[in-house]
């Protein structure tokens, strides 16, 4: 067993709440420009002046729409401006948040209100209004909705104008550092998400101390952060809230369809994002210059910055003639590249699923450094990154400064720090299993190396996590294509990938009656008929029945059928009839692959 931990860099307030963070930054920092938001396709400067007089419009209206302090306040929308206004209106009104992905189901939607018991919840579109008023007879607690494109935070603001100013003061003066800021819904391997409750010391000791170690890239008035990643997920909200903390400007896009050109006109000088995101910046790159006929050069190229990264972590450095090579074709390549981020930055940070060494070495040689990072919700999102002066690629970096980051006996990464979530909302048993012995279990293998970087090398639990970030609990959509009665044994892919594939097997037993019914030939198995089209049409209904239950992106995109079932003798399942993931995934890695390709 083995542990590193480094002294904490900041000092939680014990007696503070994160409405703190804009009420300093009013009188701090009152004409800095803290938000950035399109205003007709323009950015426009929002002041911490500014922006705290809209927050406390939006939060008396909140309390004048009945909102009591603790009361969970749901909030389903992408990425806007709006998010985080309402996200700290709702903690000044004394309201705990609630995020819901905005590409949830009905049926999702109304487990995480449900089981929240939301009095309240704010959508952003009609789409969303419609999937909440779809399940709201079976959410009793849930009192008002309010849309953001029907102009919500105005709407609120005029309901909220006989709420005095005392009692707004005080509602955000009520919760403690204990107190709970919002619940995160996580997937877990049993089906239904499981409630995080992350308190306002978690957030504290978090962003807090990201932002002191990693304090060159959050200079006050000089740096600026594109969020355009879900504020749903716990990395979106570690940018937010650390964006405020420092302050530094804040924009925010609902997706990236249109990222290149969002970063060209913000100019962030540091991006956080998925590994996704990165890979999707150098195959866009690559595919562009064989577009263009000049693809051998974007190789070279590529292959120079990834052996000049490599030698910038040896004694000697890089040679004399990689040294003129990296000068050229950062004239050729790089700059433009760099260009592409938006040309002020030098840093990004990247989570939610490993990089990978390749693309780590190659975007630090073209002089834009990734640095990675490893955390989970009930971490209050990273519990380790790289530090900007002492990189480790192929590692996650070092542990969140005042946290304990400890390896097993089993290679179990346990973690312990003020940034630990304090339980599952309505789920003790969870809670205690999670929290056994006063450590964060995570699930999650790993290694620490003599300096205390941490490597993550495999999970205990069966989550996936795909290229975008996204957690995806194989059981709840597999159970659902399972009750196919076509369908004997299927298994969701995707870690590491950009969507969520499955493989699938026949039931040997149903098929012949299948076939029969639908005119196949005697005798016909999953073997002959796996790329019949009627046979395909069948299996895709059950991966649509399967999808209706999850979002989007947690969705199966694709699948294979394979030509026969899992069995026992084969090592596929146990004598229980559980599947063995990483045997099937090992057996069948070319049809994985098939997925994937192109």
């Amino acid at each position: 067993m083995r542990e590193f931990s480094l002294p904490a860099l900041y000092e939680v307030p014990a007696d503070g709440n994160l409405t703190d963070l804009i009420r300093r930054n009013a009188s701090q920092h009152p004409d800095v420009a803290v938000m950035g938001r399109k205003v007709d396709g323009v950015w426009t400067d929002v002041t911490a002046t500014q922006f705290l007089a809209e927050v406390r419009g939006a939060a008396k209206g909140l309390i004048a729409a009945g909102v009591e302090p603790g009361d969970r306040v749901a909030l389903l929308s992408r990425t806007r401006y709006e998010w985080v206004l309402l996200d700290f209106a709702i903690w000044s009104a004394g309201g705990v948040t609630v995020p819901v992905y905005e590409t949830s189901s009905p049926e999702q939607i109304q487990w995480i209100l449900g089981d929240s018991g939301a009095t309240l919840v704010l959508v952003e579109s009609r789409a969303h209004q419609d999937a909440v008023v779809s399940v709201q007879e079976n959410l009793p607690d849930l009192k008002g909705i309010w849309q953001i494109e029907d102009d919500a935070v105005a709407q609120l603001t005029g309901t909220g104008v006989d709420v005095s100013d005392a009692l707004l003061d005080a509602r955000m003066s009520a919760a403690n550092a204990d107190d709970p800021a919002t619940i995160v819904y996580t997937s877990g391997t049993t089906g239904r998400p499981k409630g995080c409750v992350l308190t306002h010391r978690a957030f504290f000791a978090e962003c807090g101390n990201v932002v002191e170690r990693l304090k060159p890239l959050f200079r006050t008035g000089e740096c600026s952060v594109l969020l355009f990643l879900p504020a749903a997920h716990v990395f979106g909200r570690l940018v937010e809230v650390a964006s405020v903390m420092a302050p530094i400007r804040l924009g925010c896009v609902p997706d990236i369809k249109n990222l290149t050109d969002e970063l060209a006109s913000f100019r962030p000088t540091l991006i956080l994002g998925v590994p996704r995101v990165f890979e999707k910046v150098y195959n866009s790159a690559r595919a562009k210059a064989q577009a263009d006929g000049k693809g051998k050069i974007f190789d070279k190229a590529a292959h120079t910055a990834i052996a000049y990264s490599r030698a910038l972590s040896t004694p000697q450095g890089p040679s004399f003639g990689l040294k003129l090579k990296h000068r050229v074709f950062d004239k050729l390549v790089f700059s433009k590249l760099r260009a592409v981020l938006g040309g002020r930055g030098e840093y990004a940070i990247s989570g939610g699923a490993p990089l990978g060494e390749r693309l780590g070495h190659f975007f630090r040689g073209i002089g834009f450094t990734v640095l990675e990072g490893y955390g989970l919700t009930e971490s209050c999102a990273a519990t380790a990154f790289n530090p900007w002066d002492r990189q480790k690629i192929g590692t996650v970096g070092q542990p969140l400064p005042g946290s304990v980051v400890r390896i097993a006996d089993d290679g179990e990464v346990l973690l312990h720090g003020e940034h630990i979530f304090s339980r599952y909302w309505n789920n003790e048993a969870a809670t205690a299993e999670a929290l056994a012995d006063g450590w964060f279990h995570t699930g999650d293998i790993g290694t620490l190396d003599e300096d205390g970087y941490l490597a993550i090398t495999g999970r205990k639990k069966e989550i996936l996590v795909t290229a975008g970030g996204k957690n995806v609990a194989p059981a709840v959509i597999e159970d659902r294509i399972r009750a196919h009665a076509l369908v004997a044994e299927c298994m969701v892919v995707g870690d590491g990938r950009p969507f969520v594939g499955a493989l699938v097997t026949i039931d040997e037993e149903f098929l012949g009656r299948w076939a029969s019914e639908n005119g196949k030939p005697a005798g016909a198995t999953a073997a002959t008929l796996r790329e019949d089209a009627d046979l395909v049409a069948e299996v895709q209904r059950a991966i649509d029945d399967g999808n209706a239950a999850v979002s989007k992106a947690e969705s199966v995109r694709r699948f294979r059928i394979l030509p026969a079932q899992f069995t026992e003798e084969a090592g596929h399942i146990t004598p229980s009839l559980k599947l063995k993931r990483n045997v099937v995934a090992k057996d069948f890695a070319d049809e994985i692959e098939a997925i994937y390709r192109a």
